[in-house]
Order: structure tokens, then C-alpha cells, then sequence
């Protein structure tokens, strides 16, 4: 049933149960794993500004899954991608569609109801705009 997963990966206290999810998923269906990471930057000008993260941190979260997804014997994929502040939600639906993701795999970032409700969570907005099964992880 759900044969490509795309979990979206990030450095909140979720991400260890999101992966320990994903990877039982995976290994009880068979399913390959494609991992994402969104590195959000603030916007200014054109450009905007660089992103918080490094390229080292913005890596570590996808390395790190794809250690423990190989070493369960999980066939996985790793992305790194940039986006708008606000906009990692795009970034996560169209990684969904491009690689034919059955389920997307993600947690919360576990903002406050003040912040939620003001900017909106990236999880809220992957749930009301997917077109395929989301499984949120808090």
C-alpha cells in the first residue's frame, strides 16, 4: 500500500519518532524511503536572506536518517532544498508528487497556538493542501 514514502525531516525533538515511524513503516511495507529537508530563509530584496542553516546543518538531518534507514536495510533517497520563510510546505508537496510518494511522513515543529495560529504550521498546511495521506508525528 504505501511502497514510497517521502518523510520531511528538520531538527525539532519530533524528528526521532518521525524517523523511528517511518522506519517501521517502511520495513513492515517494503517502501523505499525519500527523505527531505527544507532549508528556510527570510525574505528581503530579490534575493532574500541566506538561510539560517549552514550546509552542514542543513545536512545533518538527512544524513543521520539515512544511516539509520540503511542500516535497517531501507533502500532511501536524501534532498536538500531551499525555500521562502513560510513556503516549506510547497517544497514538501512537490517533492511529494515528484518522486510518487504513496504517504508523507512529518512532525510538528512544535510551535505554540499564538504562533500557529498567526503564521500557520508547515504540518497544517501539508494536511489541507496534499492530495495523498499525510501522517503527522508529534
Amino acid at each position: 500500500m504505501f511502497d514510497r514514502l517521502l518523510v520531511a525531516v528538520d531538527h525539532s525533538p519530533h524528528r526521532e519518532r518521525v524517523l523511528a515511524l517511518a522506519k517501521d513503516l517502511a520495513v513492515l511495507a517494503g517502501a523505499e524511503v525519500f527523505l527531505l529537508h527544507v532549508r528556510e530563509r527570510e525574505v528581503m530584496g530579490r534575493g532574500g536572506f541566506p538561510a539560517e542553516e549552514d550546509s552542514a546543518e542543513a545536512s545533518e538531518p538527512v544524513t543521520t536518517a539515512q544511516e539509520m534507514l540503511k542500516q535497517a536495510g531501507v533502500k532511501v533517497h536524501g534532498e536538500i532544498v531551499e525555500a521562502l520563510h513560510g513556503h516549506a510546505s510547497k517544497e514538501i508537496l512537490r517533492a511529494a508528487k515528484a518522486c510518487d510518494a504513496s504517504i508523507i511522513v512529518m512532525g510538528t515543529r512544535g510551535h505554540n497556538e499564538l504562533e500557529s495560529l498567526l503564521i500557520g504550521s508547515t504540518a497544517h498546511k501539508v494536511l489541507h493542501h496534499a492530495d495523498r495521506p499525510v501522517l503527522v508525528v508529534h
